[in-house]
């Protein structure tokens, strides 16, 4: 049965991976004005609220790394918002 991530650290890490995933650097996004400290703790809350942590885990899994993949799953509610936070 899938559930919520009560695991802030997973959360974190994640986010991060699905982020980097996708071509998408957190630091660079926040040194570059993209991407506000407060915006970041709500992209973790909202993995943390996710019932698919597993399948997202599965996912990074088959995904080849950093820039492996071109978009997050379409299970990730955080997804647009990543997309929309990648340098174009």
């Amino acid at each position: 049965m899938a559930h919520s991530n009560d695991d802030p650290d997973l959360a974190f890490w994640l986010t991060r991976s699905i982020g980097r995933s996708i071509g998408l650097n957190f630091t660079t996004a926040m040194e570059e004005g993209r991407l506000a400290p407060s915006g970041y703790a709500a992209l973790i809350a909202a993995c943390r609220a996710c019932p698919h942590s597993a399948a997202c885990q599965q996912w990074l899994a088959s995904a080849g790394g950093p820039n492996g993949a071109r978009r997050a799953p379409d299970f990730c509610p955080n997804g647009p918002a990543l997309q929309a936070l990648k340098p174009h």
